[in-house]
């Protein structure tokens, strides 16, 4: 789950304004192109390329950049020497004044973006000049937490791939942006929505939901990419033993204060909440081709703080999951927070590295960055956790539990790192993770569920007073050890991108997009866009010339200033 603006003391504000919205919050009539200007050549994105999206420069054809999520551009055009050069090619905006968290994606030359309330712009990847804009006639009933975000649309063949806030999934042509096919996921009336992007892989489209501070159960479906019939589904919370091995530490095996004879007692008279136990899944998985199997993250139990109702580990929540990819058969788990109380859930999209293991062997592996302020590193055959990194992070007063009257503890229930996608540089071998420092009092209050409303059994106070920052830490994958870390003045939610250049490219939400040197955290190059750059960066290149995009919309989670713009950044000629 994500936890609003400092400005908000309590979550239920913000959230409440977003639940059941009936519409967008700008009206844009019709769809269609609105100049001459036209696509000439359908895109036609094949397996093949999608399977070896991260190991060319010219097109970014996945959220992530890959189906290993690395969010590496291999290309090295602009580096450390030149990119104090960068400068503004174009900046495109959008109709919707909103929270942007897109990452767009560029297929020989053709930009598609999204925005807030799941609109689709298809755009000229070097000029800006739009060809076409669909908007989605949202159904009368959304409920959706922090904003109204979209992260991104999928492509496969000439076939774009958007989730909705009212929990479709929806087929666009890539050339005219027509529908196609649009089917229905889950209830927005029960607190299902769409916010992450999909993953297309072998004609399947992936998705999971949002919905962990609404009583939802969490799933990842599978849907046949040509009509949207459904393939399988994964529930994130089993009907039988979702109670786990009564876990007493935390994955660092620090104890987290259970009562776990009161939690025992409490399930042998009812064990039938796995309906609403939460355990949403909104960030992308990533794809092992060799294996056939996906890695996701699985968020919060539902309620938020109150346990008492929901006795037992919560499985499959707060957990890194493997799963078939062409069944969905479960394969493995690794819970990092058994029976969570802080929403401190696991959110930021895994990136598979290989990682040296305990005996300094390479294996196959695959990573997390926690909102505990830990980066996890899991060996990708069994989840077996090789290591965590040093706290990127301060943390203090672990796992006290909630009370009537607010416990502190850090992290705030925001994180260390929060839905923001780190990179990973092979260079390097250094994960790059946007973090949080948000002190926070956790608070915990009885409540029923409520049937598809706001369901937090609780709030999480930001402490008056105290300061706010981010870091941007980098941290090596084969020791766990911070190589170097660059505060912010502010806490910092958005993507992270790393590239062959040795630069790390990342944005604040004052309007500053960063590029730092990747070895090192020395500060090179930076921009004001004008509004929180809160999105994900992406890199590509178009007739040998390399290009960096960054939306900068603005966050409503954290409150950062809203705006409109895709900025997009060359060398000059």
């Amino acid at each position: 789950m994500q936890v609003p603006s400092p400005r908000f003391h309590w979550i239920a504000a913000l959230l409440l304004a977003f639940a059941a919205a009936p519409s967008a919050a700008q009206e844009i009539q019709g769809q269609g192109g609105r100049g001459p200007a036209m696509i000439i050549k359908a895109p036609d994105v094949s397996q093949q390329m999608l399977d070896n999206a991260d190991k060319q420069s010219v097109n970014w054809l996945h959220t992530n950049g890959g189906y290993s999520q690395h969010r590496y551009y291999p290309g090295s055009q602009i580096n450390t020497t030149n990119v104090k050069r960068l400068r503004p090619v174009y900046l495109f905006q959008t109709e919707v004044k909103e929270s942007m968290e897109t990452a767009p994606i560029v297929v020989d030359g053709i930009m598609y973006m999204t925005t807030a309330f799941n609109h689709v712009y298809a755009l000229d990847a070097t000029t800006g000049q739009e060809f076409w804009h669909y908007k989605h006639n949202m159904g009368p009933i959304t409920t959706f937490c922090c904003g109204p975000n979209n992260r991104g649309v999928a492509i496969e063949g000439g076939r774009l791939y958007m989730g909705t806030l009212d929990a479709k999934l929806v087929a666009l042509d890539a050339k005219t942006g027509q529908k196609l096919w649009e089917t229905q996921i889950a209830d927005p009336e029960k607190g299902y929505s769409e916010t992450m992007a999909p993953t297309v892989v072998g004609g399947k489209v992936l998705i999971g939901t949002n919905g962990g501070e609404y009583g939802i159960r969490g799933f990842v479906k599978a849907f046949d990419s040509r009509d949207g019939k459904a393939l399988w589904t994964f529930y994130t919370i089993p009907d039988k033993g979702h109670e786990g091995v009564w876990a007493e530490n935390d994955a660092t095996g620090r104890n987290m204060k259970r009562d776990i004879p009161a939690e025992k007692d409490a399930l042998a008279k009812n064990s039938d909440f796995y309906q609403t136990l939460g355990g949403g899944v909104w960030m992308n998985p990533a794809v092992d081709l060799a294996s056939r199997t996906i890695f996701f993250v699985v968020g919060n139990p539902s309620p938020d703080l109150y346990g008492a109702v929901r006795p037992g580990d919560n499985l499959y929540t707060d957990s890194m999951v493997a799963v078939d990819l062409d069944t969905g058969q479960y394969k493995w788990h690794s819970q990092y927070i058994a029976h969570d109380v802080w929403d401190l859930d696991a959110v930021s999209p895994p990136i598979l590295v290989d990682a040296k293991d305990a005996s300094g062997k390479m294996v196959p592996a695959v990573i997390h960055g926690g909102k505990t302020g830990h980066v996890y590193v899991h060996d990708r055959a069994t989840g077996k956790l090789i290591r965590y990194s040093e706290a990127m992070i301060p943390q203090e007063n672990m796992w006290v539990l909630p009370t009537a009257t607010g416990a502190r503890m850090l992290p705030g229930a925001n994180g260390g790192v929060e839905w923001s996608p780190m990179a990973f540089s092979p260079k390097t071998r250094m994960a790059y993770a946007l973090n949080l420092h948000q002190p926070m009092t956790y608070h915990v209050e009885a409540g029923q569920y409520p049937g598809g409303k706001l369901w937090l059994g609780g709030a999480f106070k930001v402490i008056e007073g105290e300061k706010q920052w981010g870091r941007l830490a980098a941290v090596n994958v084969d020791t766990g050890k911070l190589a170097w870390k660059f505060d912010t003045a502010q806490p910092l939610i958005g993507g992270a991108l790393a590239t062959g250049g040795d630069l790390v490219f990342y944005g604040e939400g004052n309007g500053l997009f960063r590029a730092l040197d990747a070895r090192n955290g020395k500060l090179l190059w930076e921009f004001n866009c004008g509004a929180g750059a809160n999105a994900m960066p992406v890199s590509y290149s178009v007739k040998g010339k390399q290009y960096v995009a960054m939306g900068c919309g603005g966050n409503t989670q954290l409150d950062f200033k809203r705006g409109n713009t895709l900025a997009v950044f060359a060398l000059p000629d």
